[in-house]
């Protein structure tokens, strides 16, 4: 990949931009707290090249919300069910507004 390429995925809240040593100062928290919630199969890093993981937007987004959990005495295991539960109840209403919004748009309402 050309570095002009790299440049425009920065934006790609998808892109795996962000170290483990980076992502863990950015979280303050420790690196060993993201190796938990990717065993505990919250966030899954991809590698780079030479085997590190590197870490997403998206998935510091994650990240952060399972740390908030577990900053207020949340235990990991749970923390990181909770997240995934939020995050499929989000999906969920999405797919539920886009729905409804296309049934609103073949069957507009009559004048009577």
């Amino acid at each position: 990949m050309a570095a002009d390429d790299s440049f425009g995925r920065l934006d790609d809240d998808d892109y795996p931009a962000y170290t483990m040593g980076r992502a863990a100062e950015m979280l303050g928290t420790s690196q060993g707290f993201l190796r938990a919630i990717g065993e505990a199969r919250l966030i899954t890093p991809l590698r780079s090249a030479g085997g590190h993981r590197r870490y997403s937007r998206y998935q510091l987004r994650i990240a952060a919300r399972a740390r908030e959990l577990v900053d207020q005495g949340t235990p990991i295991e749970a923390a990181c069910r909770i997240v995934i539960l939020e995050d499929q109840l989000e999906e969920a209403q999405r797919i539920n507004a886009e729905y409804r919004r296309a049934a609103g748009s073949v069957n507009p309402p009559s004048s009577a």
